[in-house]
């Protein structure tokens, strides 16, 4: 099911095998790659069952994954998705055929889920180019250092003003 939102571009064609796929989940982006003939490869959570774990925010706080072959249609359910191939512009897409089989090698094994080094995301862009590269983990590290910086700024701030009040006359 291709995505409607009025912001995203439409889901042109068909994936093709070695596609990044955009799943929009309620809170967060899923990604897969597609493989051909209706299935993706993608990361669940190892401690879920396979149906849980398509849909489940908790994979997001999983330290631990599972590398599943699945149908595009049942990991996507109700949720839209669209062909997101993003990084093309500035990575160079590795062959299909070699994208495919170092997919296929990786189906069964367990490997380390990091939501902000090692996630979904740097998984399947991982297989496609060579390079795990993840914006929406990116985008999480840039708001943690920003609010850091802040929390930072009014910890001074609060410091000063406690000084200041301290100070006799």
């Amino acid at each position: 099911m291709a995505s409607n939102e009025p912001d995203l571009p439409a889901l042109s064609g068909d994936p093709q095998p070695g596609d990044l796929i955009e799943i929009f989940r309620p809170a967060y982006q899923h990604w897969a790659l597609y493989l051909g003939d209706g299935y993706i490869i993608n990361l669940t959570p190892v401690d879920e069952s396979q149906a849980a774990a398509m849909s489940s925010v908790k994979s997001v706080f999983s330290r631990k994954a599972v590398v599943r072959m699945q149908l595009l249609k049942e990991v996507v359910g109700s949720d839209s998705y669209r062909v997101n191939n993003k990084y093309d512009h500035n990575h160079t897409p590795l062959p299909v055929c070699e994208i495919i089989q170092r997919a296929q090698v990786l189906i069964g094994q367990e490997v380390s889920y990091d939501l902000l080094g090692s996630n979904c995301e740097h998984f399947v862009t991982l297989l496609r180019y060579g390079e795990g590269v993840s914006e929406q983990a990116s985008r999480a590290i840039g708001a943690i250092g920003l609010v850091t910086a802040a929390a930072s700024a009014f910890s001074v701030l609060g410091l000063i003003n406690t000084r200041s009040r301290n100070r006799p006359f």
